[in-house]
């Protein structure tokens, strides 16, 4: 199968008649996610499943995923981009072809921890809350030195259990593993302005909380997908300007948050160019110990945003 020319869209048997209770959306960028979509179904009949390829040019994939939705045993879709669109812009297109009252995104690169994860989902729909984040955890995901520095750095800032999340609610919100009701999403979808990686979530949540409030409850999933040390530094390049748009929006919630602290401090540094450096190579040093890189590699993300401050 070719790249499209065109978007298009691949419907299972069950789709054209079903009337879902919750609908979940998965975009994915290379990642295969039928292995997350064939969990979720054989949990619940009560859902439907939407896929998106965000401009992905495996043609294998696409067929492999077209053939997964056929397999289904509840409603599905699969929806095929003919070029990329984005993190934000494609979470809306999600939000668009859905139809249950409630809607949980999640990435491609996750699995549910647990045989009841939609059931779980399920009932807090039912209790017909706004928001709500079910947390993420490492629990499915198997050990890779490759992967030591993310994981340190996730599991201290992350991987967070409910009550502590729930002391920032808007602070602690990832597309990962979100339910949003139908209403909310409408009047409140992802500001499409955000381009590469990161904090176009975050800031959907600022905006959100405005008006509703964030659960937290403990629906964990655990994410597959880390990132080597070279590639982690490449997306903390791209949130730079993401994270100025933040500050700009919303500056008396960002200004609490330690990164923005951090990153005014060594704004005022006359060196600061040469921390950063000095950070950036540490971190990708693998014969320091992984508590040591976490630390140099958040000290970099902040000399990054201390040209943004």
């Amino acid at each position: 199968m070719t790249a499209p020319t065109a978007d298009w869209i691949v419907d299972n048997p069950l789709w054209a008649e079903a009337k879902p209770r919750l609908s979940v959306l998965i975009p994915f960028l290379g990642d295969d996610p039928a292995r997350l979509a064939r969990e979720l179904a054989a949990q619940s009949a009560d859902i439907e499943i939407v896929l998106l390829d965000d401009g992905g040019k495996d043609g294998d994939l696409a067929a492999r995923v077209a053939e997964t939705v056929q397999a289904l045993p509840c409603p599905a879709r699969f929806v095929r981009l003919a070029a990329n669109v984005g993190r934000a812009k494609g979470r809306n297109r999600l939000a668009s072809e859905a139809r249950g009252k409630h809607l949980l995104f999640l990435d491609a690169d996750m699995l549910p921890d647990s045989e009841t994860f939609v059931a779980d989902w399920l009932a807090v729909a039912g209790q017909d809350a706004a928001v709500a984040f079910g947390g993420f955890s490492f629990q499915r995901t198997p050990l890779d030195r490759r992967f030591a520095l993310h994981r340190a750095m996730a599991l201290r800032s992350d991987c967070l259990p409910a009550g502590q999340r729930a002391l920032n609610p808007e602070k602690h919100v990832f597309t990962s593993n979100l339910l949003v009701r139908r209403e909310v999403f409408e009047a409140v979808a992802f500001d499409e302005r955000f381009t590469g990686w990161g904090w176009e979530d975050v800031e959907w949540a600022m905006r959100v909380a405005r008006a509703w409030p964030i659960l937290h409850p403990d629906i964990p999933a655990s994410h597959l997908g880390l990132d080597t040390a070279p590639a982690l530094v490449a997306k903390y390049r791209q949130s730079a300007a993401n994270f100025a748009r933040v500050v700009e929006a919303h500056p008396q919630v960002v200004s609490g948050y330690a990164s923005f602290k951090v990153a005014r401090l060594i704004r005022r540094l006359p060196a600061r160019s040469l921390l950063r450096e000095a950070a950036r190579l540490a971190a990708l040093s693998e014969a320091l110990p992984s508590g040591l890189r976490a630390f140099a590699m958040r000290l970099y993300r902040a000399g990054l945003y201390a040209e943004v401050v």
